[in-house]
């Protein structure tokens, strides 16, 4: 890896996530990045500003300027595609967090959590309407999400929480044995069944953003790269935004760096969500001997059942992208022991690979919220959405869409998604101290089944 990939930025240490560069990834290896827009320089005024040029704020500008007419000035900290959103495994799902919807329905009621199944299942719509309409080139691969049980248990769970959807919400599924599953669609050694739904599909996640970029500007949305907004504040009733080159005036502001976002930046988002790492690698392509070797019959996403999920899927290329979770403070982001783990997680689950190099790695934050749901919240003009928990591929798309709908007159559905703020997280100095404990705790439970 060079010298670039080795920035150091942790949202609950360092101030500002300024003058960094993009990481050695996978997907940068695949398309040269268009010239970046220039900074903000002096001062300006706009009806919109958004703060962050990743999935959420870039089609959160598009819907406000395409579809409400909105004047909409958008500002990224470094490049567009340097946060999360170029970093994750490029996996469209159905959900997000780790609420399961009878779990929701258990917290709330039936009615609610159809209300949510039918938001995450417009999510991944809106997506495919976003790449077909606007012509995006970012590789889709086969549909399907596969659901990997690691245990007799986590299989009983996988087919009473499908069992639930298909008699409640009327959605589809199909339950594998270990032997179908290895026979049709991986030969994985480690597991005990799986469960497979029709919709989710993998990917490019560079290129859908470059896609959303595109868009926006045509659009009409005016986006600054490499424009960090160091302080905001509001006064006589506009939000006032200072970068390192310049002011921007708006009457309502979009915050939508999500894990990016400092510790300390508003309140309405301060102590308010944890960034965890997660940690991908990619091998050398595989042969069609190695590919039919290792039972890779299949290109679907796919994910397992432990408490530190595993998720993976074979490329166009035929390289295996391979994921999970990393360090848990930023300053041990790049130690060699993450991305070895998940090296030996690999040779475990598919030991027909276990001679293959890995190629590339990198690490990226996402945004856990205190009740395991994302949250899209308007205030006295102030908006933000975060929380995806790891699934913002899909519902950024949905969130963006509704945001950009509250803050121009339109009523979201009354869900929790949209109702309710984040809520704080107690104790929030010690996030980090509780996240290594549930760490040790999940690695010991998947370890004992």
């Amino acid at each position: 890896m060079s010298a670039s990939s080795v920035n150091v930025y942790d949202p609950l240490v360092n101030p500002l996530p300024h003058n960094l560069a993009l990481p050695d990834s996978y997907w940068a290896s695949t398309l040269a990045l268009p010239q970046p827009q220039p900074p903000l320089l002096g001062s300006h005024r706009a009806e919109i500003a958004v703060v962050g040029g990743g999935f959420s704020g870039l089609l959160t500008a598009y819907y406000l300027a395409s579809h409400y007419g909105r004047e909409v000035v958008l500002l990224e900290a470094n490049r567009i595609g340097f946060g999360a959103s170029a970093r994750n495994g490029g996996f469209v799902l159905k959900g997000s967090g780790r609420l399961s919807y009878a779990q929701m329905a258990k917290r709330w009621d039936l009615d609610t959590a159809h209300g949510i199944y039918r938001e995450f299942s417009e999510a991944v719509s809106r997506v495919e309407e976003l790449i077909s309409s606007g012509n995006i080139d970012c590789e889709p691969q086969e549909k399907g999400y596969i659901k990997v049980a690691h245990n007799p248990a986590a299989m009983e769970t996988l087919k009473a929480g499908a069992e639930f959807i298909r008699k409640h919400f009327g959605g589809d599924a199909e339950f594998l044995s270990a032997a179908e599953l290895r026979s049709q669609l991986l030969d994985h050694h480690q597991a005990f069944g799986a469960l497979r739904l029709p919709d989710g599909f993998g990917l490019n996640p560079l290129k859908l953003l470059l896609g959303y970029r595109k868009l926006a500007l045509d659009a009409g949305v005016r986006i600054y790269e490499n424009s960090c907004v160091i302080s905001q504040r509001r006064e006589q009733g506009r939000y006032l935004l200072t970068t390192d080159g310049g002011e921007l005036s708006a009457s309502q502001l979009v915050m939508s760096g999500n894990a990016y976002t400092p510790k300390q930046f508003s309140p309405l988002l301060d102590q308010r969500f944890l960034p965890i790492l997660s940690n991908v690698i990619v091998t050398e392509p595989l042969t069609e001997d190695e590919r039919l070797a290792a039972g890779m019959h299949s290109r679907q996403v796919t994910m397992d059942t432990r408490i530190l999920k595993y998720y993976y899927r074979l490329l166009p290329d035929n390289r295996l992208l391979f994921g999970g979770r990393g360090a848990v403070w930023g300053k041990d982001e790049h130690r060699p022991e993450y991305p070895a783990r998940l090296k030996q997680a690999l040779n475990s689950a598919f030991p027909a690979l276990s001679s293959k190099q890995v190629d590339y790695r990198w690490s990226g934050w996402i945004a856990a919220s205190m009740d395991d749901m994302p949250h899209v919240y308007s205030q006295d003009g102030c908006g933000y959405t975060m929380g995806y928990c790891g699934a913002g591929v899909s519902f950024s798309a949905q969130a963006a869409w509704r945001l950009a709908g509250m803050l121009s007159g339109v009523a979201a559905p009354a869900l929790p998604l949209y109702q309710s703020p984040l809520p704080t997280f107690p104790f929030a100095a010690a996030r980090r101290l509780g996240q290594w404990g549930y760490y040790h705790y999940g690695r010991l439970r998947d370890a004992i089944g």
